[in-house]
């Protein structure tokens, strides 16, 4: 994890109104206990366990490569969405196209929306937040799974605005 995503998990978890969460990947462990009054972040450690970090580390460089050809590989994909605006997740969470199983879903691709119609249910915490277009349009693609997780910022749409 990278500086702004640990302020990030520090935010999300100060506005959530948890009082302690704990975070432990392989070479990293996060601890952030929030008090209720104010929602102020009141303790954060970030352990960084140096012995096991430093193996991954020199491996790293060698993955690193394809990733760059794979990004120049998209680049003409890229040009051509740029006239698209992405929709990304307001929240972290699990992503939901229908409001219940039994239920269609909320959009496809194709159909126009407006300002203010629900695209999609991101479920934080055992809370479901509805998360509305903030522009007209078009939807172009739909770029997550159902029932998958999502990060902050992550792209969820593109919509065709014209």
């Amino acid at each position: 994890m990278d500086l702004k995503e640990i302020q990030n998990l520090i935010k999300f978890v100060a506005n959530s109104g948890v009082a302690e969460v704990k975070l432990e990947m392989d070479d990293v462990k996060i601890t952030i206990r929030t008090t209720l009054e104010g929602n102020v972040t009141e303790t954060t450690y970030v352990q960084q366990l140096p012995a096991q970090a430093a193996l991954p580390q020199a491996v790293a460089p060698q993955q690193t490569a394809p990733v760059v050809v794979n990004v120049s590989a998209e680049a003409p994909a890229a040009v051509e969405d740029s006239k698209f605006i992405t929709i990304k997740s307001p929240i972290i969470g699990t992503f939901y196209r229908k409001p219940s199983p039994d239920k269609p879903v909320f959009t496809e691709v194709g159909s126009t929306i407006a300002k203010g119609d629900v695209l999609c249910v991101i479920e934080a915490m055992k809370l479901f937040n509805e998360i509305e277009s903030e522009v007209s349009g078009k939807i172009v693609k739909i770029l997550v799974d159902d029932m998958s997780p999502v990060e902050f910022d992550q792209p969820l749409f593109l919509v065709d605005p014209s």
